[in-house]
C-alpha cells in the first residue's frame, strides 16, 4: 500500500452520482483507496464496521439508514472515521456544517469543491481526524435544521409465495426479512415465504418506527423481538417471540437496542 494511502468508504443511493463521485475522487485524491461502494445506509454502516476506514462520503438521505444515523451509530459504536456528507440541502443546513468540523458536498459534486474538501479532510486526518464531540454537537443541529424527508404511508399488506401459493401478509405479523440474492425472505410465525424485491427497496415502505435494519441483509420486526444479548465482541444476538431461531445483529447496529 503506498505511504500516502488512506481508506474510504462511499455511500450513495444514486447509481449516476455514484459513479461520478467515485470517478471524480480517484481523480483528487491519489492514494486513496475506496474499500467500499454502498448504495443504503446500513450497507454503509457496516462496510465501515469492517474496514474501519479513515474516511466516509455519505449521502444524507439514503434507504433505510440515512447518513445522519449512520454518523450517529458510528459514534455509539465508538468508530472514529472522517465524514463528509453529500447533499442537496438549502442554505439553512449548510450553515450548520459550516459551523462544524465536518464537510459537505452539494449535490451535484462539482470538481472545484470536491478539491478543496479533500485538502481539508486531509489537513483533519494530519490533526489526528474526528472530534466525537463536534460531531455529536453537529448531527444534533442538523437534526433540526435538516429533519428526515417526509415518507408515504408505511406499508400494510404484501404480497409473497411459498412454493405454487400466492399468499397476502399482513406487515405487522411479520417476524423479520432476510435478503436472499435478488430476492426477499418473508418470516412469519407460519414460516417463511419469498417476496420478489430485494430488501433494500423494503427499507423505503416499511414503518421505521417498528422496522430496524439490524444487519446488511435482515430487518427486524420491533414487535417480535423478546430479547437481546450482546457478546464480548459487541455484536448483539435477537432472541424472537414467535421463532425459534436467532438473529445476528452487527456490532454498528446494537446502539437500537440500547434502551431494551
Amino acid at each position: 500500500m503506498p505511504p500516502d494511502s488512506v481508506t474510504c468508504v462511499v455511500a450513495e443511493d444514486e447509481a449516476l452520482l455514484r459513479d461520478e463521485l467515485v470517478k471524480l475522487l480517484l481523480e483528487a485524491w491519489p492514494g486513496l483507496e475506496i474499500v467500499a461502494v454502498c448504495e443504503d445506509g446500513g450497507s454503509a454502516l457496516e462496510a465501515i464496521e469492517t474496514h474501519r476506514p479513515a474516511v466516509a462520503f455519505l449521502d444524507i438521505r439514503m434507504p433505510g439508514l440515512s447518513g445522519l444515523e449512520v454518523a450517529s451509530n458510528m459514534l455509539a459504536a465508538g468508530l472514529r472515521t472522517e465524514i463528509v456528507f453529500v447533499t442537496a440541502y438549502d442554505q439553512y443546513a449548510l450553515d450548520a456544517f459550516d459551523r462544524g468540523a465536518v464537510d459537505y458536498l452539494l449535490k451535484p459534486v462539482a470538481r472545484e469543491r470536491l478539491n478543496a474538501t479533500v485538502a481539508r479532510v486531509r489537513e483533519r486526518l494530519a490533526r489526528g481526524g474526528v472530534d466525537a464531540a463536534q460531531l455529536a454537537e453537529l448531527l444534533a443541529r442538523l437534526q433540526v435544521v435538516a429533519p428526515p424527508a417526509p415518507r408515504a404511508q408505511p406499508l400494510v399488506w404484501l404480497t409473497a409465495s411459498r412454493g405454487n401459493e400466492t399468499r397476502l401478509i399482513l406487515v405487522d405479523d411479520v417476524s423479520y426479512f432476510q435478503a436472499d440474492s435478488k430476492y426477499t425472505v418473508v418470516m412469519t410465525a407460519e414460516g417463511e415465504s419469498l417476496l420478489r424485491k430485494p430488501i433494500r427497496d423494503l427499507l423505503e415502505v416499511l414503518d421505521p418506527t417498528m422496522f430496524k435494519q439490524v444487519h446488511r441483509s435482515t430487518i427486524v420486526n420491533l414487535r417480535a423481538v423478546a430479547g437481546v444479548a450482546r457478546d464480548e465482541s459487541g455484536r448483539g444476538t435477537i432472541r424472537l417471540r414467535n421463532r425459534p431461531e436467532t438473529l445476528t445483529v452487527s456490532q454498528s447496529f446494537m446502539g437500537l437496542f440500547r434502551n431494551m
